[in-house]
């Protein structure tokens, strides 16, 4: 099948190519990340997912508007639905760019993460495939975690600290802050 893959990140999209096309898929890369933040952390991760491209020979398709501003006026006073919201933005602009461009599928780097609804991810995934008209290709890509890491790590390639989103990199913070003032 001709795949759309969304991607979140170079790290992230490692396991998932390499699955894709030892199953025969003829994969191509879609970069659409609104929810990352700040606009260094765009540039940087779109920067080293273009390194992973060209070492990979992956056609890669990129968003390059930095949609910050529309993310936070979806998710803001919606904290605690804002990765399905995330999920949601991110998977149809996939779905939708694969329907105008003749992908017969779509799948997405989320499925990757053990830090994602995996299941929430797939729901999504598949209910904006059909709206679409285009299918969902799920495949549990967690079993292959660490490897993706390793080679990430063998490569050279940047790997972030936080999923991206504002939120989430607050997180981040709150619990290494939270760490340093618990007493044993």
């Amino acid at each position: 099948m001709n795949v759309l893959l969304h991607i979140c990140c170079a790290p992230c999209a490692i396991f998932p190519l390499w699955v894709l096309r030892e199953q025969g898929h003829a994969v191509q890369g879609y970069f659409f990340n609104p929810n990352i933040h700040p606009f260094t952390e765009f540039n940087r991760r779109l920067a080293t997912l273009r390194e992973l491209a060209g070492m990979e020979n992956l056609a890669l398709f990129v968003e390059e508007k930095y949609g910050l501003t529309d993310y936070l006026r979806q998710v803001v006073f919606n904290e605690d639905r804002r990765c399905a919201i995330c999920y949601t933005m991110r998977l149809e602009q996939t779905a939708r760019f694969a329907a105008a461009n003749q992908f017969e599928a779509i799948s997405t780097t989320l499925l990757y993460s053990r830090y994602q609804n995996h299941a929430l991810v797939r729901e999504t995934g598949e209910e904006l495939a059909r709206q679409y008209g285009v299918a969902f290709l799920y495949e549990d890509f967690r079993p292959g975690w660490q490897e993706g890491i390793d080679r990430s790590i063998a490569l050279g390639l940047y790997r972030q600290p936080y999923c991206g989103c504002i939120f989430s990199e607050q997180e981040r913070y709150d619990r290494s802050m939270r760490k340093k003032t618990i007493k044993p």
